[in-house]
């Protein structure tokens, strides 16, 4: 029941998220006339926030009980999302965005270790696949009732989608709340915690320098820091600006185009992840990431070929972006499990957080990278930089099938989260 209810507070959570995400540019540029160097400030301040916040998260998590973590992340989301309603300056806006990406992704490593706590090994990529199938159906639907209840043209137009926002964030910080309460607790909670999945709520008394000393130092970490980022870069980084960029000034598509793929994304995403866990149950982690990495390579080579037939452009384009969602649906379930079951003793939460702040940084950079190589017309550089960046991912998480195959357990009660990872 925990895991359920962990599993509809993120879709919640997204969908709410889902009503603001495809606007706020626009609202902050054109509604409001505040200019596109506003609307792009906001932007880069959530990222700013979200990467400030996935360390502290997965910090607090290890210290604390990561229940208390995620609903107050959740709260100060709420907040951030009632406060742009009434963000009548530029500065406030700005403020209020920051606060957003706070807020959203200073929740993400706790939950991560909920499931950690409260799922059983076995079940474990079952869970990380329904959550990520429901963030994605929250996100889908949160775009889509955002289009009949957002307005651009009137300074208020926005406000419903913030309110939607901050209720969903309201709700899902309810639910974790409910999942919190013991009366849910069932007998794999009780079972003594394996080592490397457990959450001591008091934390290892360490210094972030000694923590990060302590995750650096393991050689599978090192390897699974490399595929975090080239993955990142690899897709992540350009689904909501640099792809559509390259659609736009390179393959000369329709807008609508655009709107199409996300969908198709999303929706190979909701009818393919659970097929995709049961036929992968028995293959190890770091296999699944080099084979979503060889995806990556894939679908940059397919979408390649657009330019080459323009009279194709627009369909090979919403194409690429349904083979990538073939990758996410590997990625998604494999990536935190993976991760916690490398990450030292005491410290699965810093861990993730430190992995999430990875994964958003250099997701940040992306559309500064597409920005500046789009903007000179190098569309086969656009390309050609992508399909590199996807075959060292290959190789980093080729590497790091051989590291974690090296590790050695560190006690009986891991040895099948081991063997699973390896």
């Amino acid at each position: 029941m925990r895991a359920r209810l962990l599993i509809l507070a993120s879709a919640i959570a997204m969908l709410g998220w889902g009503t603001v995400l495809p606007y706020q540019y626009a609202y902050a540029a054109t509604t409001r006339d505040w200019g596109s160097l506003v609307a792009a400030g906001a932007a880069s301040l959530f990222s700013v926030g979200a990467l400030l916040a996935a360390p502290v998260g997965g910090r607090l998590a290890d210290r604390f009980n990561p229940v208390h973590v995620a609903v107050t992340a959740k709260l100060v989301a709420a907040i951030a999302a009632f406060a742009l309603i009434w963000a009548g300056t530029p500065a406030a806006f700005l403020g209020a965005m920051l606060l957003f990406g706070i807020g959203i992704t200073g929740a993400n490593p706790a939950q991560s270790v909920l499931v950690l706590r409260w799922v059983g090994g076995t079940d474990r990529r079952r869970v990380f696949a329904w959550q990520f199938t429901g963030q994605a159906l929250g996100m889908a639907v949160g775009a889509f009732v955002a289009g009949y209840v957002v307005d651009l043209d009137v300074t208020t137009g926005m406000w419903p989608a913030f309110a939607t926002a901050a209720g969903g964030f309201l709700v899902s910080a309810g639910l974790i709340a409910l999942a919190g309460l013991p009366r849910w607790a069932t007998d794999h909670d009780l079972e003594p915690a394996d080592d490397t999945v457990a959450v001591d709520h008091a934390g290892p008394r360490v210094s972030p320098r000694e923590a990060l000393r302590a995750v650096w130092a393991v050689p599978a970490l090192r390897w699974t820091a490399l595929v975090t980022v080239t993955l990142a870069l690899g897709f992540y980084a350009q689904f909501e600006s640099g792809l559509p960029a390259y659609a736009l000034t390179i393959l000369h598509v329709e807008e609508t185009t655009i709107g199409l793929a996300a969908a198709v994304n999303c929706v190979v995403i909701i009818v393919l992840q659970m097929v995709v866990v049961r036929l992968t149950k028995g293959t190890s982690a770091p296999t699944l990431l080099m084979g979503v990495a060889g995806i990556w390579v894939l679908s940059w080579v397919v979408l390649a070929s657009a330019a080459h037939a323009p009279e194709l452009a627009a369909v090979i384009f919403v194409t690429t972006y349904g083979i990538f969602a073939v990758g996410e649906t590997m990625y998604a379930p494999v990536l935190n499990p993976l991760t916690a079951s490398l990450a030292p003793s005491g410290l699965v939460g810093t861990t993730l957080g430190m992995f999430t702040a990875l994964q958003t940084g250099f997701s940040a950079v992306g559309p500064l990278v597409a920005g500046v190589i789009l903007g000179a017309g190098l569309g086969d550089a656009f390309i050609a930089i992508h399909v590199g960046i996807s075959l060292m991912a290959v190789y980093a998480a080729w590497r790091l099938r051989a590291a974690v195959r090296r590790q050695v357990p560190v006690t009986e009660a891991t040895r099948e989260d081991a063997a699973l990872a390896a």
